[in-house]
């Protein structure tokens, strides 16, 4: 279950074409502050799944 979860946030996680404004898409990137903060949450979130399945 643990797997089937990591692997449906990691495909949620994926950077999928935005067309929210300009700048947006894979010829001009670029980046939030809150994209970063949601990458960092992701990961520890990611790492704590982790290690809390490895404790059983």
């Amino acid at each position: 279950m643990i797997r089937n979860t990591l692997r449906a946030a990691c495909i949620a996680a994926l950077p999928l074409k935005a067309l929210a404004h300009d700048g947006h898409g894979a010829t001009a990137m670029h980046w939030h502050a809150t994209d970063t903060w949601g990458f960092i949450v992701t990961i520890a979130l990611v790492g704590a799944a982790l290690w809390f399945a490895r404790r059983k």
